[in-house]
């Protein structure tokens, strides 16, 4: 019986973050029909960091700000199902809102200011973004280099990826720890191959920004076939 009711509660969660974002989409795109719109999120002045183009897929109407139903949607268009794309909006949004937006108060539509995402940078991590969002080559060759013995250093597998998180894993760091698993695992979910490798040219892919444009492309084929 406790089963049922926590499932009812999640359907009925589900469910209503999913009206919600119909309702605030629809005020959003009214709002982006204004042509003096302020776009906060966006520095001109340089070209965007690696990670920066890492999450600027999820900027859908490119005004440097990701909103939860904007995340949402760049699940979508990658063949996330529904509540994954639920799970991983709310979870994204909230998780890195207030860390991308020194200095301001709390924002209720949880918004993610694109040009501060370094600030956003968890622990536990790899190390492939340094401090300022820049891709470290060396760093991204050591998950490979110690952790992908199956395929001679080309790709990983399940275990060989929990191996890594752990090793990963700084002490006393539960928030770096679930931050690191629950994108590593949704990363291996989408994007492994029928034998169940992680190939070393997608996780580069995620790193420079382009692997989530061709899982779109990949994904709009196959719904026109």
């Amino acid at each position: 019986m406790y089963f049922l009711y926590t499932f009812v509660i999640l359907i009925g969660f589900a469910y209503l973050l999913f009206s919600v974002h119909h309702i605030l989409i629809k005020i959003f795109n009214m709002a982006s029909c204004n042509s003096n719109i302020h776009h906060e999120g966006i520095d001109n002045k340089k070209e965007p960091t690696p990670l920066e183009k890492h999450v600027m897929f999820f900027d859908i109407n490119g005004d440097g700000i990701i909103y939860p139903w904007e995340t949402y949607q760049g699940f979508r268009k990658i063949g996330s199902g529904i509540f994954l794309s639920i799970f991983a909006s709310f979870f994204i949004n909230f998780g890195l809102s207030r860390k991308t937006r020194p200095g301001k108060g709390p924002s209720l539509l949880f918004p993610i200011e694109v040009k501060n995402i370094k600030f956003a940078k968890h622990t536990s991590d790899t190390g492939v973004y340094d401090n300022e969002g820049r891709f470290v080559q060396e760093k991204f060759e050591e998950i490979f280099n110690k952790h992908a013995r199956t395929s001679n250093g080309n790709a990983l597998t399940s275990q060989e990826l929990d191996e890594m998180l752990e090793a990963n894993r700084e002490p006393n760091d539960n928030k770096g720890r679930i931050a690191a698993l629950s994108e590593w695992k949704i990363l291996y979910l989408l994007c492994k191959d029928k034998h169940g490798l992680l190939r070393k040219e997608i996780v580069r892919g995620v790193y420079d920004g382009s692997l989530f444009e061709q899982m779109a492309k990949d994904h709009q084929s196959k719904k026109k076939q």
